[in-house]
């Protein structure tokens, strides 16, 4: 079987928000960028990446009547986050969402983040491809 890698499947239009930002920064940011989930930057170096959904904002802001404007990113996010490199066989990929429950993943190689992942993207990208191959 092929081996089809996670830099074959990958996103690369991501969007990224500062650990600092509100959370109605980074709501406006999400409507802009038309997406539901925003890659936090890193402070400093030896610090980790985040990642903040619209869930995150929905459990920890809008049902806890929480002000948006009062709560920071920082406070909500994921940190650190579960990355994946670039040249991993999206089956081992697939697997690692399904035994941490994962919804995306940023792509990183050399400390730089490439593009993030999600099982969407795995299955109608990835797997599309193997099923391609299969009925040639």
């Amino acid at each position: 079987m092929k081996i089809i890698r996670v830099k074959e499947v990958m996103k690369t239009d991501f969007a990224t928000i500062d650990g600092a930002a509100t959370i109605s920064e980074a709501v406006k940011r999400m409507k802009a960028e038309h997406t539901a989930v925003l890659l936090v930057n890193k402070r400093h170096s030896d610090d980790e990446y985040g990642m903040l959904t619209s869930g995150d904002i929905a459990r920890h802001v809008l049902a806890k009547d929480r002000s948006p404007s009062r709560v920071n990113v920082y406070e909500i996010m994921t940190c650190p986050v579960i990355a994946v490199h670039p040249d991993m066989d999206i089956r081992h990929c697939s697997k690692l969402f399904a035994s941490y429950n994962l919804v995306r993943a940023p792509v990183i190689e050399n400390d730089v983040i490439l593009g993030i992942v999600s099982p969407n993207s795995l299955v109608l990208d990835g797997l599309y491809q193997y099923a391609n191959d299969t009925d040639a």
